[in-house]
Formats: structure tokens, sequence, C-alpha cells
């Protein structure tokens, strides 16, 4: 018997993504382990993303540069244990994919192989365009993300909404359409003006999905901590929480905690006892009584 209920909907797929544009908006959320990817596919989201973004929000890294290939295998593997419907896609993270294709090729493969990805995303635009060519091009569906690149942290000098000025707006707009062109399916769009996203959207044939990037997307996506309330520190403009977890959970300890102090837990109802009939004999109770052990050789 499996351990995962069944949603009794269809498998979500990467033409089934491609076909959604100018449809219904496509929901999307990231996931590292198994019970969050539990609750996000039982709630019949589409996408779950295993995104980089676990560096900082599970790994405790500044940014997301220092994950590695072997972490987000892990999380990838744990995620695809847990979801039965949603379209599971893995992150490449930093490094794995910058310089020569056959090797982001392998790396990608190593995804599906490995950890059971339904896709992979990569970041960048233009530049990236033969690296997205050569990941779809061995099979591999692929999302593309462009505007504000998280892994490219070093080069923007932090994290900088894109795309302001004409001359940036143009540059995003090529880039989304070297994308579709090199073979994405879909194609993130992170931290640029509404404007220049709903220009983006109807420009390209894929479906887009927002984050920071207005309403006129065919889709959006947040990183769960921050939708339920999990974030330590800067908190970004574009996210809404619909839960307090931290909150929660903070509660939650500090009742443990008083519970346990007090001796209110574990109560007798929380314990084990011996059978009916079955009576402590006196030497447990008093270990004085019990003869000496013999010498330890």
């Amino acid at each position: 018997m499996s351990h995962i209920t069944d949603t009794g909907a269809g498998k979500v797929t990467a033409p089934a993504i491609r076909a959604r544009k100018g449809g219904s908006p496509i929901v999307a959320l990231t996931a590292y382990d198994y019970p969050t990817a539990r609750l996000v596919d039982e709630a019949g989201l589409d996408i779950i993303l295993v995104g980089d973004s676990l560096a900082q929000t599970a790994l405790g890294y500044e940014t997301t540069l220092p994950v590695t290939v072997e972490e987000m295998l892990a999380a990838t593997r744990a995620v695809k244990r847990g979801t039965r419907r949603a379209l599971v896609v893995a992150d490449m993270p930093f490094g794995s994919y910058q310089g020569r294709p056959d090797r982001a090729v392998k790396t990608a493969i190593r995804f599906v192989k490995d950890a059971g990805a339904e896709a992979v995303k990569i970041e960048g635009g233009a530049a990236r365009a033969d690296v997205i060519r050569a990941i779809a091009g061995s099979e591999v569906p692929i999302i593309g993300h462009i505007g504000l690149t998280p892994q490219s942290y070093l080069r923007m000098g932090g994290y900088r909404v894109q795309g302001k000025s004409m001359d940036g707006a143009r540059e995003l707009i090529e880039d989304a359409l070297a994308v579709e062109r090199a073979g994405a399916f879909a194609i993130v769009l992170e931290g640029i003006p509404t404007e220049i996203s709903r220009i983006i959207t109807e420009r390209v044939s894929i479906p887009t999905i927002g984050i920071g990037a207005g309403v006129h997307c065919d889709g959006q996506i947040l990183v769960f901590t921050d939708l339920v309330g999990l974030t330590f520190g800067h908190k970004a403009k574009f996210v809404r929480e619909y839960a307090d977890l931290k909150g929660v959970i903070a509660g939650a300890l500090a009742r443990y905690s008083e519970d346990v102090g007090s001796r209110r837990f574990p109560s007798d109802r929380e314990s084990y006892r011996l059978p009916e009939g079955v009576e402590i004999e006196p030497e447990l109770e008093h270990p004085e009584s019990m003869p000496p052990l013999g010498p330890i050789n």
C-alpha cells in the first residue's frame, strides 16, 4: 500500500504546463523535504520547485551560492518521495551549469536519473541559451529564469529589481525570447516591473511564472517558508504571508518546555504501564538487596 495519498487528479507534466499558456494560472511553490512536499502536493498545486533557496531557508547560508549539487540531489529525492501529482522541478545550483554545456547536461541528467526530478531550472537569459538548448536536446524538460537571478548576486551587487530602464527592459525581453527559442517550456520572471512582465508574457508563447513580477504572468511562485511565515530576517516586498508558523511553533515550544519543567508532560495517558497481573520484583525496587556482581574480566 502506498504511503502517499492519491489525489485522484492527473499527473502534471511539462507538456501540461506548457499547454497552460494563457489559461488558468499556474500555481507553484518551493519545497525541500518530504513532509512539505506532501502538504504542497495534496493541496493540489501544479509545480513543486526544489529551489536552491534551500541554501538560505534550510541550510542557513547567506546566499544561494554555496549550496552543492549533492545537497540539491538529496532534497530533490525527499521531495519526489512526497509527491504524486505535482511536477517536480529541481534547481541546478551555482557552478553546475556555467561553462561547458556538456557538463550541464550531465548534471541535469543526474537530477532526473538519481533524484527523480521531472524537469530542471537554470538562471540566465541569452547568455545561457546554449545550455538550455543542450539540456532540452537531452530530453530533460527545462525552465528558464530571468530578471533578478539570485545566483548573480555578486555581479548585481545584491538583490536588485531588474529592467527599470528602457535598456534593461529591452534586454529582459530579448532574454525571454532567447530562452523560448532555446527550448525551455516555461520561464520564471523574478524581480521585474509588472509592466515589463506583461510585455514578456504577451511576447513569448511559453508560460511565464512570476515571483515579484506582478499579476500579468501565467502563474506565480513563492518560497514555502515565506508563504507560511517561517522566514528569518528580511522579507521581500512581493511576499504575502498566509500563516504565522513561526509564532505557532514558538508557542508550541514554550508550552512544551513549561509542561516538562512542571512535570505535566508526559501524563498517565501518554505513558506505558505493565500489563495487568505483572508485578515488579522486589530486587528491582531495591537494588541494594541484589547479590553483588562477580569479577569483570
